[in-house]
């Protein structure tokens, strides 16, 4: 196969992978509105076309935190990408560096912090799931010792919400493929499991314990920037600047956690305008075009973030799949650039997209 875009990726990877495995990846939370949504909501949006400017000269790339990345999109931190293929994070990373940008690695990594890091040929962000004080300390000393640039803290699961596909199919975390960062320390693992439990699981104790007033804790550790993920208010959003975060990553977690949220770009230009100039913005959630990425800089996001496409990239070729996947993204933001008279991500704002419902501006308010 000769993949022409990312829906020909995901096709491919469905008939492949085992239906349980497939289902892990694909679902989403109870029923699965939100993770429509986030496509639905895209669709919606217009885009307003611009000729006779010269738009031969086009510069795709960006800066996130100082980093320069050389188009806005970047690989979001996805756990179990070794169920998926045996080199998964390794892979992940290297397909991020040959494209010229950034992976953001997850706690559930199948591979250690500092095996991916011997691999990887760009920049790295780590991202904390915060089981506890403890856990929480050794993962992110070791990930600033590795040479990750800035720390990733996940705060949309307060607790964890099993995929109701997942339960269907008795789907059991296998640890040698999700925890290669605690591989040799069995006692941690140990704790972890009280927080992150199978999915069959469906009481699971709160495993956050992070306030706002514990940021400063969480950045003292390391001294790396911090990044909160899964921010879906404007207040919440005002308050991480507040707290001094360095940038905030809307995101509903691809409706994996909560069903029945707005979608990704619909909370996104409220949260922009909160958040100013006082802290960097990303977004993920539903990207699968390079017109979305037009679309979500104009509304505000410095650059996005894609997750379940990484996975049907390994599926497909391993890290050169995944570099597939990054390419056709690239190669398709380009054109959708060109077509709006843009020769560089700042040229992208609001004049470029028409919304559909004024309320986008407000749905996701300081009153929400």
């Amino acid at each position: 196969m000769n993949p022409v875009t990312l829906y020909d990726l995901e096709k491919w990877a469905e008939q492949r992978m085992p239906h349980d495995l497939w289902d892990f990846v694909d679902a989403a939370a109870f029923d699965e509105i939100t993770k429509r949504r986030n496509r639905t909501a895209l669709d919606a949006i217009t885009v307003n076309p611009r000729f006779l400017v010269d738009v031969s000269d086009r510069d795709l790339s960006t800066t996130v935190l100082g980093e320069t990345i050389s188009f806005p999109v970047m690989v979001a931190p996805a756990g179990g990408q070794r169920q998926v293929h045996p080199e998964g994070e390794r892979a992940t990373a290297m397909a991020a560096g040959a494209a010229g940008t950034l992976m953001a690695l997850p706690t559930s990594s199948g591979y250690s912090i500092e095996e991916v890091a011997e691999v990887a040929t760009g920049p790295l962000w780590f991202q904390l799931y915060h089981f506890n004080d403890e856990v929480s300390e050794i993962l992110v000393k070791r990930a600033k010792e590795a040479g990750y640039k800035a720390i990733v803290l996940t705060v949309d699961t307060p607790s964890p919400s099993p995929k109701e596909r997942d339960v269907r199919n008795q789907l059991v975390r296998r640890p040698d493929v999700h925890w290669g960062s605690l591989r040799d320390r069995p006692d941690l693992v140990a704790l972890r499991e009280v927080g992150v439990p199978d999915a069959a699981d469906w009481n699971p104790p709160n495993f956050s314990g992070l306030t706002y007033a514990r940021l400063d804790w969480l950045r003292s550790l390391t001294g790396l920037p911090l990044i909160v993920k899964g921010i879906r208010t404007a207040r919440d959003a005002a308050l991480c600047a507040d707290y001094g975060v360095d940038a905030v990553i809307v995101s509903n977690h691809g409706g994996r956690q909560l069903d029945g949220t707005t979608s990704s770009i619909e909370s996104l230009p409220a949260i922009a305008e909160a958040v100013g100039d006082r802290a960097e913005v990303y977004m993920d959630s539903g990207i699968r075009r390079g017109m979305d990425v037009v679309k979500a800089l104009s509304l505000g996001a410095r650059a996005v973030l894609v997750g379940r496409p990484l996975f049907w990239g390994l599926c497909y070729n391993g890290a050169d799949g995944v570099r597939d996947m990054l390419e056709i993204l690239r190669t398709e933001f380009d054109r959708a650039l060109a077509y709006c008279g843009g020769v560089t991500v700042k040229d992208l704002d609001p004049s470029v997209v028409n919304l559909p419902c004024p309320c986008w501006t407000h749905g996701a308010g300081i009153h929400s």
